[in-house]
């Protein structure tokens, strides 16, 4: 282990393996069709991608810590291309937003119906993971085109794509689910019709509904759940959703995490069981969460990612709080009780992107990157520690401290 106050950073787990080349993020091959496809078709085809990657994903993944290739894998959007030219996009969210219109899928165009004008990222301001991941959270989207320099069509990036290249084992380790779970749950009943299920999905703006049934004291508890996904594959089999009960076609039984678990477990969860959302449950089942692939990707935004930072402070003091043991004064001479006085980055220039072409600046990126890998780099080494002390602890976090002060 280094000394302390001379900090190793290549002798642990590269603490940017999280931060990959982005390109590797960019599914080459997705599903085109041209604007006059009739919608029926469309559907049937996100279905179908959906269906055969579900059964790659099968024999890829030999592990629950494995890369795999994932069920959501070319699956989840369509673009609407004339010639070489993007004029649209139609996603899951927006099938199910069709689906509770009660629009006739058979009887219209994806032209008619489509996202236009699209959200696009150009591929040559692909810096890193930041830019993307700003772009999807601020247009409040799952799924951003890349387009070369000639306006074609690269690939799309998306919330399953980004998941699956990510090596979050560090930052996930230290974070709970009830950090970023979220408690507004819409619920529904075991004979509550499919189609009203797919209105509350597109009322809410929500991926899914949980299905509950009463106990005997009272409390709805979670039994099973309908998803985005469900909704498009039962649109292609065209099935009666007015007249078809929830508990016919949900995915039961669920398996529940608690508020205490790390996201690591939930992000191994999701792939071990190919789901893109997981339920949380406490209290015997009286409180009810939500986590998916939107909670575990908040963990890169880069003010959760400043709020880890902050929480050092407060990690020191309580350190100091344990410990009997004297604690080292800084080099410098400084008083023993450090603030964390950064001041927060300035995402502003981020802000002016334009929608088709951003061009997101680096300078901000790069402080950032810099800061998080002295970040996890430390607790790295606190965390690898069979023989943790507080002192030491404390004295590494001190360390770190000054370091970001100084940054």
């Amino acid at each position: 282990m280094p000394s302390v106050g001379t900090l190793d950073y290549e002798s642990f787990d590269n603490p940017l393996r999280w931060f990959p080349d982005l390109t590797a993020a960019i599914e080459q091959n997705p599903m085109i069709v041209a604007p006059d496809t009739p919608l029926i078709q469309v559907i049937s085809l996100i279905s179908q991608a959906h269906d055969r990657c579900s059964l790659d994903a099968q024999y890829a993944l030999g592990s629950a810590d494995q890369d795999w290739a994932g069920p959501e894998r070319l699956a989840g959007c369509v673009l609407v291309m004339e010639g070489s030219e993007l004029r649209g996009i139609l996603t899951e969210r927006d099938v199910v937003r069709l689906t509770a219109a009660a629009i006739d899928c058979r009887a219209v165009t994806v032209a008619a119906v489509m996202t236009s004008p699209v959200v696009t990222l150009a591929e040559q301001t692909i810096q890193d993971v930041f830019a993307a991941l700003f772009l999807l959270r601020r247009y409040r989207i799952r799924h951003l085109p890349v387009l070369d320099a000639d306006g074609a069509v690269v690939g799309v990036i998306s919330h399953a794509s980004l998941r699956r290249v990510l090596k979050p084992a560090n930052l996930l380790r230290f974070r709970r689910v009830a950090d970023v779970m979220s408690t507004q749950v819409v619920q529904a009943s075991l004979a509550t019709p499919v189609l009203t299920l797919a209105r509350l999905m597109a009322n809410h703006h929500v991926s899914c509904v949980v299905i509950t049934q009463m106990d005997e004291e009272g409390y709805a508890r979670p039994v099973g759940i309908m998803t985005e996904r469900d909704i498009v594959q039962f649109q292609s089999l065209q099935l009666d959703l007015a007249n078809t009960p929830a508990y016919d076609l949900m995915s039961t039984p669920l398996f529940l995490l608690s508020p205490q678990d790390s996201l690591w477990v939930a992000q191994r969860e999701m792939q071990r069981r190919h789901v893109g959302r997981l339920v949380v449950s406490w209290d015997w089942g009286r409180g009810m969460g939500l986590v998916t692939q939107t909670s575990l990707l908040r963990v890169f935004d880069p003010m959760e990612m400043y709020s880890v930072i902050e929480n050092l402070q407060q990690t020191i003091q309580e350190l100091q709080g344990q410990s009997s043991t004297p604690s080292p004064q800084p080099l410098d001479g400084s008083p023993e009780h450090l603030t964390l006085d950064l001041e927060r980055p300035d995402l502003s220039a981020l802000e002016s992107v334009p929608p088709a072409i951003p061009s997101p600046t680096s300078q901000d990126v790069a402080t950032l990157r810099k800061l998080l890998a002295h970040t996890v780099s430390t607790l790295n080494t606190l965390v690898t520690d069979p023989n943790p002390s507080s002192p030491m602890m404390k004295t590494q976090l001190i360390h770190l401290l000054k370091q970001l002060r100084g940054a």
